[in-house]
């Protein structure tokens, strides 16, 4: 009775509600970040070289250590909020205490990894393109993975209230 009496389940769904808006944010931003990486380069090692290295072929200069630096100062503040947001709703999830640990471990791990591989393209040695293909795509995997767990909890969450 006190559930009702207080509100309680009115919090709750308003709270269930904003977090579901926001994950359909995320997810729009998921799909936006795929469409960049694809609109700059495909998932082939040339592309990459191409993006960060320039290409005679096509007329384009090398990645500069300003606009690498402008990008990376944006991305660690931004990824940084939302692998926080993510990881911080799939504490709510009731997946195993160690399935936690390791997805909160790959999502950190391949959003520093992503910003980290075009610096090591363009200054360390041309064979991190794999590592930048690697870290890109385990981002986007892992970004998935917390965006669909955390739906699936709250649509299971709203039934077992309903």
């Amino acid at each position: 009775m006190r559930f009702f009496v207080t509100g309680e389940q009115n919090r709750q769904l308003l709270m269930n509600t904003l977090i579901l808006m926001f994950l359909v944010y995320v997810a729009l931003l998921w799909v936006s970040n795929g469409l960049m990486y694809f609109h700059k380069m495909n998932l082939s090692v040339d592309s990459v070289l191409a993006y960060y290295l320039g290409s005679e072929q096509e007329f384009t200069q090398p990645r500069s250590y300003q606009s690498l630096l402008e990008v990376t100062h944006f991305h660690l503040f931004a990824m940084g909020m939302l692998v926080l947001t993510l990881t911080h709703l799939m504490l709510m999830t009731h997946l195993p205490t160690m399935v936690k640990v390791w997805l909160s471990v790959i999502v950190y791990g391949s959003a520093i990894a992503d910003e980290a591989a075009g610096w090591l393209v363009l200054f360390v040695h041309p064979g991190f393109a794999y590592f930048k293909i690697a870290a890109f795509l385990l981002l986007e995997t892992s970004l998935a993975v917390l965006i669909i767990v955390v739906i699936i909890s709250l649509i299971q969450a709203r039934r077992r209230i309903s």
